[in-house]
């Protein structure tokens, strides 16, 4: 039976929601806050080219992005590249690429590249990640690795990626990680390559916007959701800044959780405080435009306390420069708390600050070579795999009829990516519609 569905929130999590039910059948509006949608995969002009504001890739293992791309004829528009890893420690910028440039890695022995490797490999092979949620991170490491290679590589990543917020983090977090570049293997490809779409993340969402378009579904950007209540006759009403509120049979929010509690005001209170305990991670990403590339490698690994990003991202290392202006292009993240007093800091400090610890790695870096570098900011990026995560996920179905809440905290069994975010929502979303079959 046909039913009316609105969908709160238009990144990539709505938009596979609002396809998979206009595929069924169903009347679908989509609403996103922002004037365009995508979400954390949404593109901007950086200098004179169009591309992703915050950095992506596409695997061979990515098999629901895949999906989706090929139901939107993108996905003979996919360009593999083999690509090469850096890791910069102690100063030094090291090639990562492959075993024989692991074996020669000057900062660790033999013993404690042996202990790293085999907990890559035991990782890698591990099924259980529940059982592993009940064990820190910095505990399970440092029984595989060793308290030397934990201090010297594990540590300072965890820092990277996660701050002080790894100590109550659990190793399930490192195993989703490694299962990821693990995946590949498993389904029986030989190598893992990384790919994107010619034209970068801004040509999957026009086309994707598209299609919606094709399947009936209603799209309204620039509609903030400020409240979803019980009607008269209990179905959920939507109200909007400067806009009508709306009646429907169903609403899927996919807002961050702590906002889904904020905006559904039917709540139980047991509801709205399960929901607030969720510790979001956001992220500062400096985009900078170069004249010239500064490495071969797409990603470089830091371990040194003193740079404030996580890594650096030479997109340039994957992307044909002939999409980026033919220039080099590169991604500075740095993950922080939500509510880090970096995130009030002028978008002028924060270049201030990357930009002097780049011409510090790399010495021949220069201001002349600067052509632009932009400054992109999410405060909820990433709900923190603490102790027992899973065990506290909230149910999608909530107390309120008709109104369910799905958003990346539910990503359980993967990091936080798009094809795991297209995942989560097809299998959710079916999980939902077998309830009211």
């Amino acid at each position: 039976m046909q039913q009316n569905w609105g969908i709160i929130g238009g990144g990539i999590m709505g938009m596979t929601l609002a396809h998979r039910l206009s595929q069924e059948g169903h009347k679908v509006t989509l609403f996103e806050a922002a004037t365009d949608l995508g979400g954390l995969a949404s593109a901007w002009k950086i200098d004179d080219f169009i591309w992703d504001k915050f950095y992506h890739v596409i695997l061979l293992s990515d098999l629901r992005t895949r999906g989706i791309l090929k139901e939107i004829d993108l996905e003979s528009q996919i360009n593999w590249v083999e690509t090469k890893t850096g890791f910069y420690t102690d100063g030094q910028l090291y090639s990562m690429s492959n075993t024989f440039e692991f074996l020669k890695f000057p900062p660790l022995n033999l013993f404690d590249k042996f202990r790293l490797g085999l907990t890559i490999f035991v990782a890698s092979k591990l099924k259980n990640r529940k059982r592993l949620e009940q064990i820190p991170v910095s505990d399970w490491l440092k029984k595989w690795s060793g308290n030397r290679t934990f201090n010297k590589i594990w540590l300072p990543l965890l820092r990277a990626k996660l701050g002080d917020h790894y100590q109550k983090t659990s190793a399930a977090f490192i195993w989703t990680t490694i299962q990821r570049m693990y995946a590949a293997r498993r389904t029986g490809l030989k190598q893992e390559m990384f790919g994107y779409v010619s034209g970068g993340y801004a040509q999957i969402i026009a086309s994707l916007k598209n299609k919606l378009t094709a399947e009936g579904v209603v799209l309204k950007t620039s509609h903030e959701a400020l409240e979803i209540k019980s009607g008269m006759d209990r179905r959920p009403m939507a109200t909007f800044a400067n806009a009508p509120s709306e009646t429907f049979d169903n609403i899927i929010v996919t807002l961050p959780s702590d906002i889904a509690s904020n905006v559904c005001k039917d709540l139980t209170n047991e509801e709205k405080i399960a929901l607030k305990k969720f510790e979001y991670l956001g992220v500062i990403c400096a985009s900078v435009v170069l004249n010239e590339s500064i490495s071969p490698y797409y990603v470089t690994n830091i371990t040194d306390t003193w740079v404030p990003f996580t890594g650096i991202i030479e997109m340039s290392a994957l992307v044909d420069k002939k999409y980026l202006g033919g220039k080099a292009l590169i991604y500075l993240p740095k993950y922080l708390s939500s509510n880090d007093s970096l995130f009030e800091a002028s978008d002028d400090e924060i270049k201030k600050v990357f930009l002097s610890s780049l011409k510090r790695m790399y010495p021949k870096f220069s201001d002349s070579d600067i052509k632009f570098i932009g400054i992109a900011r999410a405060k909820r990026v990433l709900a923190l795999p603490t102790l027992n995560y899973s065990e506290q996920l909230p149910d999608i179905k909530t107390s309120m009829t008709g109104v369910y809440i799905l958003n990346a905290s539910h990503i359980t069994d993967g990091t936080l990516n798009v094809n795991e975010t297209i995942n989560i929502a097809e299998i959710k979303l079916d999980e939902i519609l077998k309830t009211l079959n």
